[in-house]
């Protein structure tokens, strides 16, 4: 079962010490946990085993480019759902820096001696060629690869991953699957990142329009700080792990609903060929193909005629 791991009091550090746990650890930010990420993360799950060490992937809360922007950055895979993602990897401990001014400030040996070595204790470190790290992101990889090498911490660097897009060799990100989902191309983003793109959240009272037009709804609430794609209607698959129920051919909606009034984004997601309570219950939507945008209709029949239509293309 992975463990959850916050350094951010002299207390936490000084358990860890006491356990003299070592560590071989992916470094990075690993938000999407995309293909490219994956690769960073298979050396540590290779030998390490054998050689006594555990393998951690260790991150920064907040992302650093929310820290210097001053600005909420939406994330693909938020702390809960990455940690779930790790799980079935064999991953066994998510640990979290906080990235704050005294991090920043590090130089590139004050971060590999302080944090590393001490606080984390790596034996083992992988990363991707891009990785910068230390003040001013003055240190590189190769960079990390030397500094670690005086304290015997060996270090292994992933090169960049490419996968072509209309004949054009496109280097994998979070942000080109944060440009994909925004317009709506979740084929896409799935190709980049190995599965589906998900929405987890847990169902909510709602307005119950949608029960009143003949497709009753599941209302969504979803952490504030998840990355929802485009506006508009999805075809997508439903798990209800509650229930031990998965793969649930669904309609769902991203947006303000503008035919009714709505005013804020909303999650809803309209189960086909299905029946009963969801209250209260977690559910995991998997994006499979872009209907169409959100549009604001003159009527509530020209609406559920519409809906219909959706749900046909989903069956």
């Amino acid at each position: 079962m992975l463990k959850i791991i916050t350094y951010n009091s002299a207390v936490a550090i000084e358990q860890n010490s006491l356990q003299n746990i070592h560590r071989a650890i992916a470094l990075g930010n690993f938000d999407g946990v995309h293909l490219g990420h994956q690769e960073v993360i298979k050396p540590i799950l290779k030998d390490n085993m054998a050689k006594n060490l555990v393998p951690a992937l260790v991150t920064f809360i907040p992302h650093p480019q929310e820290f210097f922007s001053g600005q909420t950055k939406k994330l693909l895979t938020p702390i809960k759902e990455k940690a779930q993602i790790l799980d079935k990897w064999g991953i066994q401990e998510l640990i979290l820096l906080p990235f704050d001014r005294e991090l920043a400030n590090l130089t590139p040996l004050e971060f590999v001696k302080e944090v590393l070595l001490e606080k984390i204790k790596a034996n083992f470190v992988s990363v991707g060629e891009d990785f910068c790290f230390g003040y001013k992101r003055q240190g590189k990889a190769k960079d990390l690869q030397s500094l670690a090498n005086q304290y015997q911490i060996e270090v292994n660097i992933t090169p960049e991953q490419h996968f072509l897009v209309n004949q054009q060799n496109i280097r994998i990100s979070s942000s080109y699957i944060r440009q994909s989902l925004s317009e709506g191309k979740v084929e896409l983003a799935k190709d980049m990142l190995g599965r589906n793109y998900q929405i987890q959240g847990k169902v909510v009272e709602g307005q119950k329009l949608g029960r009143e037009l003949g497709f009753p709804t599941a209302n969504l609430k979803i952490p504030p700080e998840k990355y929802l794609p485009k506006q508009g209607v999805y075809g997508v698959k439903v798990d209800i792990p509650q229930q031990k129920t998965y793969d649930l051919s669904a309609v769902m909606n991203v947006g303000k609903r503008p035919t009714v009034g709505g005013e804020n984004i909303i999650v809803e997601v309209h189960l086909l060929n299905w029946q009963g309570d969801l209250y209260g219950q977690d559910l995991v939507i998997k994006l499979v193909n872009f209907i169409r945008p959100e549009k604001k209709f003159t009527s509530l029949d020209e609406l559920k005629n519409q809906i219909t239509l959706d749900c046909q293309l989903c069956l």
